[in-house]
C-alpha cells in the first residue's frame, strides 16, 4: 500500500467511513534482495512472476528446490502459497533470503525476455543468467480499503475512493493479477462521472486555505517520529507478516497501542508536520489490519493465521 492510499484510507476511517478486508494483505514472493544493502534498502524491487513461468526455480541457499514441500505446483503455485513457503524456509533454515534460479536459459534469452530485469540485477552485482537471483517476500498489495459501491461511492455521501484506497469487491481475500488495473481505471472512471452527476446538488465548501506544516521541524520531535516509524514497521513485520498467530497479533496491537500513545501525545503538543500525520496514518491502518485480522477465525485468501490453518466453509 502506497503512502496516498495509506492516508486516505486512514482518514476515511476517522471520518467514520466503513473500511473492510484489511487483513488481506498480498506478499509479492519474489523481491529482488540486495545483499550489500540493509533494512528496507535491501528489498529493492520485484522479480516478476513471469520469470517463474519461464521455468525460473526457487532455491534454498543450499541451491536445493524446496517448493515441492509446499505445493504440487512447485514454483509455479500461487502467490500467497509461494509466499509462506519462502517465508518457511528462511525462518527453517535462519537465511537471509532464498534464490530464484533461471540461470539455465541462455544468456541471450534471459536479456531478451526479461530486460528491465536483467539489467537492474546486473546494476546490483548480479547476472541472472549466470547465477540465481536472491529473493525475499515483500508486502505488495492491499486487498481491503474503504468500503464502495460500484459508482466508488462510499458508506459517507460526497466521499469516493478509487484504486489501493477502496475496497471494491474485486479482490476478495486475494488479488489476481490485473485485478488492480480495473479497481484503478474502471472504479475510478465510475467515481468521477457518478460524482459529476452530482455536483448540481452540493454544496461545495470554498476558500479552503492550504496546510501551512513550514516552521514544524524540530529535531528531537523528529528522532521521535523516525524511532517510531521503524518500530512500527518492525511490529507490523515480525508480528503480522506473511503468517500470523493469535499470539502474535495479540502482541502486534500491545506494542502499537503504546506507539500510539506516544504519537498522540507528540501530536498534542507540537504543531503536526508532514512526517507525524503519515505516522499516525501508519498506526490507524495497521491498527485495522490487527483488529479485522484478529477477528477472522480462519485462513482465507492472503490472511493466513496458524491457529486457524483451514478456511471454515460453513
Amino acid at each position: 500500500m502506497g503512502i496516498r492510499d495509506r492516508d486516505g484510507v486512514a482518514m476515511a476511517w476517522r471520518a467514520g467511513a466503513t473500511i473492510a478486508n484489511m487483513e488481506f494483505v498480498q506478499f509479492h514472493p519474489t523481491c529482488f534482495f540486495n545483499t550489500r544493502a540493509e533494512g528496507a534498502e535491501a528489498r529493492s524491487f520485484l522479480i516478476s512472476e513471469a520469470v517463474r513461468g519461464e521455468g525460473g526455480v526457487l532455491i534454498g541457499a543450499d541451491g536445493k528446490e524446496f517448493m515441492h514441500k509446499y505445493d504440487p505446483r512447485k514454483s509455479l503455485a500461487p502467490r500467497d502459497i509461494t509466499a509462506r513457503a519462502v517465508d518457511s524456509e528462511m525462518k527453517r533454515t535462519g537465511s537471509m533470503c532464498v534464490y530464484l534460479d533461471i540461470s539455465h536459459k541462455p544468456e541471450g534469452f534471459v536479456q531478451e525476455r526479461f530486460p528491465l530485469i536483467y539489467e537492474t540485477c546486473n546494476r546490483y552485482g548480479v547476472n541472472p543468467a549466470r547465477e540465481p537471483i536472491p529473493v525475499v517476500p515483500a508486502a505488495h498489495f492491499q486487498c481491503g480499503g474503504v468500503l464502495t459501491d460500484v459508482n466508488g461511492q462510499t458508506s459517507l455521501d460526497g466521499l469516493y475512493a478509487a484504486g489501493e484506497t477502496g475496497c471494491t469487491g474485486l479482490h476478495g481475500a486475494n488479488r489476481l493479477a490485473s485485478n488492480s488495473l480495473i479497481e484503478a481505471v474502471v472504479y475510478a472512471d465510475q467515481a468521477a462521472k457518478h460524482a459529476a452527476s452530482q455536483l448540481a446538488s452540493v454544496e461545495i465548501q470554498e476558500g479552503i486555505p492550504d496546510w501551512d506544516f513550514e516552521g514544524t521541524q524540530h529535531t528531537e520531535e523528529m528522532l521521535m517520529i523516525i524511532q517510531s516509524k521503524r518500530e512500527m514497521q518492525a511490529i507490523m513485520s515480525n508480528y503480522v507478516g506473511i503468517v500470523r498467530s493469535n499470539l502474535s497479533l495479540e502482541r502486534a496491537l500491545r506494542r502499537l497501542s503504546i506507539i500510539y500513545e506516544e504519537t498522540e501525545e507528540l501530536h498534542n503538543k507540537i504543531k503536526p508536520n508532514r512526517e507525524l500525520c503519515e505516522l499516525r496514518n501508519m498506526i490507524a491502518v495497521a491498527y485495522l489490519v490487527i483488529k479485522q485480522g484478529s477477528a477472522l477465525k480462519e485462513s482465507v485468501g492472503c490472511h493466513y493465521n496458524s491457529d486457524y490453518p483451514k478456511p471454515d466453509n460453513k
